[in-house]
């Protein structure tokens, strides 16, 4: 329902209660641009119920504050054509920060979600400390804030992706065991490094991050049925295994924001150890360590982490469209492993749709139909529930794509917090 633009006599409504309606209703406007494209201010009065002249001034602001901007001449229009208003892609931009075991990536989104700039640089994370990792991430994220400021845009936020149990509202990452850290206060030592900007900086789980990213995709696709999709499983390879959940249209964090780690599930009992120091959790057998070892000697180049892991799994691509045999019965093992404990997390959750991410979904065209097979023979429900498996195609950028998304949903929600300033960032 939209909110009323005005008080009613007798309501006895106060000055902050004025505020928090406009907030409010310019969320509205600036919303269902988003949603529905270009409008008039007309169409946008009809549409949302607000007044014209209510109209009129929310999207002054929100264009004084860099979120909408005047478009074309509304075509087809009756009488004097209205002037269209869409949303300002160049204003504001969310950055996505991630940390992987031999990667760090940045991206910077605008607010039409296109990129307006993006990083991968290969780091053999899990040999180096905190502080070294944090340093080099440091250096990307201002290099991103730097192009996003030098073509006159703001910054909403940062959003760090890390592998690991994370507590967000306290920006602590409590442990990530493929890094080998544990107690470490993300957020806190990066604000240090960035000089303790003016926008917010915030931590989660890769896998959250990368299963919100993930459902945008899904909905914004142009197949049947797309927009009725309200419960997805992200799983998300990299040598750990991370898993995302969105119930509901929202993303599932747990009791205590520590939901996700799947490929901590104890699937293979008589498997080898995992980072975290069990044996047999699912990560040891579906991880892309477990399918380098499969798959190659030792001294294979493709197990070399200073390599970029998309280098590295074209060369997998290759030798698998090669008939490699090798490589093919490696890729049909972890298949076929991936489909055991994907068929546990369909019993359970019954999703309406399993997203295969990170490498997983590089090398899908070998690991999908074994995982489909072990839906249909392990998952209960008849026809596995209903669970269709796709393929994302964000690759390695979901996470931090995700993260960008998080920043930027902040300022649909609450586009008072944008406004420009001399230094070009988000006030």
């Amino acid at each position: 329902m939209t909110l009323s633009e005005s008080s009613r006599p007798g309501s006895g409504v106060v000055a902050a209660d004025h505020v928090s309606l406009r907030r409010n209703n310019l969320s509205v406007v600036l919303r269902h641009v988003r949603a529905a494209g270009s409008r008039s201010r007309a169409r946008i009065a009809a549409d949302t119920g607000l007044n014209k002249a209510t109209v009129s001034s929310l999207v002054a602001e929100l264009v004084d504050r860099g979120l909408l901007r005047e478009g074309q001449a509304e075509a087809g229009a009756l009488g004097r054509p209205g002037q269209l208003v869409e949303l300002d892609g160049s204003g504001v931009c969310g950055v996505g920060a991630e940390i992987n075991v031999d990667y760090l990536a940045v991206t910077a989104l605008d607010l039409s979600g296109e990129t307006v700039t993006e990083r991968r640089v290969p780091l053999d994370v899990a040999h180096l400390d905190p502080a070294a990792t944090l340093d080099q991430l440091a250096e990307l994220i201002r290099e991103s804030v730097t192009a996003v400021v030098s073509r006159g845009g703001q910054i909403a936020g940062v959003t760090l992706a890390v592998p690991g149990l994370v507590q967000s509202a306290t920006g602590l990452l409590k442990l990530a065991p493929n890094l080998g850290w544990a107690e470490v206060p993300v957020v806190d030592e990066m604000r240090e490094r960035l000089g303790s900007p003016a926008y917010p900086v915030r931590v989660d789980n890769e896998a959250n991050l990368a299963a919100l990213a993930a459902y945008s995709e899904i909905k914004a696709a142009t197949e049947p049925d797309a927009d009725q999709v309200q419960d997805i499983v992200l799983l998300t390879g990299a040598v750990g295994v991370g898993g995302g959940m969105v119930t509901g249209g929202h993303l599932l964090r747990g009791g205590h924001g520590f939901s996700g780690e799947v490929g901590h599930m104890p699937v293979a009992p008589a498997g080898g150890t995992c980072g975290c120091g069990r044996t047999g959790c699912w990560e040891t057998v579906v991880g892309l360590t477990a399918l380098l070892n499969k798959a190659t000697d030792s001294d294979d180049p493709v197990r070399d982490p200073s390599l970029d892991v998309e280098q590295r799994l074209a060369e997998i691509t290759r030798r698998a469209e090669d008939g490699s045999r090798r490589t093919l019965k490696a890729l049909a093992d972890v298949g076929t492993w991936l489909g055991v404990g994907g068929a546990i997390l369909v019993n359970i959750l019954n999703p309406d749709v399993l997203v295969l991410g990170g490498y997983f979904a590089v090398l899908g065209p070998w690991l999908k139909e074994p995982l489909e097979s072990a839906i249909r023979d392990r998952v209960i429900a008849p026809e596995g529930g209903g669970c269709r498996v796709v393929q994302s195609q964000l690759g390695f950028t979901a996470a931090v794509r995700g993260g960008a998304q998080i920043s930027l949903d902040q300022v649909f929600l609450d586009p008072t917090l944008v406004g420009r300033d001399t230094a070009g960032v988000a006030q």
